[in-house]
């Protein structure tokens, strides 16, 4: 039986037009953690898109590099990236195989994207997805509610949360904001 590996909480919020996303650090194989640190966020495109991935290292790292050359083409217009990106990573022979999840965001967007082609713009303006992404989303939800806090604070807390619930979320947590 192939090991199964489970490797990020991603969450995303946007508020008062920032939009900040955090990811926890845990990569583990089956039921060992084999790496604390890892870095599952980029900025992209002059540092104005923000990128969090869950799935496969490898997987994300070659979408990674596809959707920042979306981006580039598209001159930064996340919307207009985001979909020629979907449309590539539905259709492509190779691309649609990739076991990977994307959340990006700009100050105007906070969106989803999948391989089946799936471009989701969360109604509430949080996004998570990931092992532990049901768990920050509803502490994200609870402190967007409840709260006056950040779009930054309030990831990075939900991130917290997520890790003391989720044993595949720890609490080495990268957090970016635009």
């Amino acid at each position: 039986m192939k090991p199964t590996f489970r490797s990020t909480t991603i969450c995303g919020v946007r508020r008062n037009g920032k939009t900040a996303i955090a990811a926890d650090g845990q990569v583990t194989l089956d039921k060992t953690i084999i790496k604390h640190s890892a870095r599952k966020l980029r900025r992209m495109y002059h540092d104005r898109v923000l990128v969090g991935f869950a799935g496969s290292a490898a997987d994300a790292q070659a979408l990674a590099d596809r959707f920042e050359a979306k981006l580039e083409s598209a001159q930064g217009n996340l919307k207009r990236a985001v979909i020629e990106f979907a449309k590539e990573w539905r259709s492509d022979r190779v691309l649609r195989r990739f076991e990977a999840l994307m959340v990006v965001g700009d100050p105007e967007y906070l969106l989803v994207l999948s391989g089946d082609g799936n471009v989701i713009e969360p109604d509430d303006g949080i996004a998570a997805i990931g092992s532990g992404g049901p768990y920050a989303q509803a502490a994200a939800k609870a402190l967007l509610e409840n709260t006056e806090l950040s779009a930054l604070e309030i990831v990075e807390r939900s991130l917290k949360i997520a890790s003391d619930i989720c044993i595949y979320t720890n609490d080495h947590i990268s957090v970016e904001e635009t």
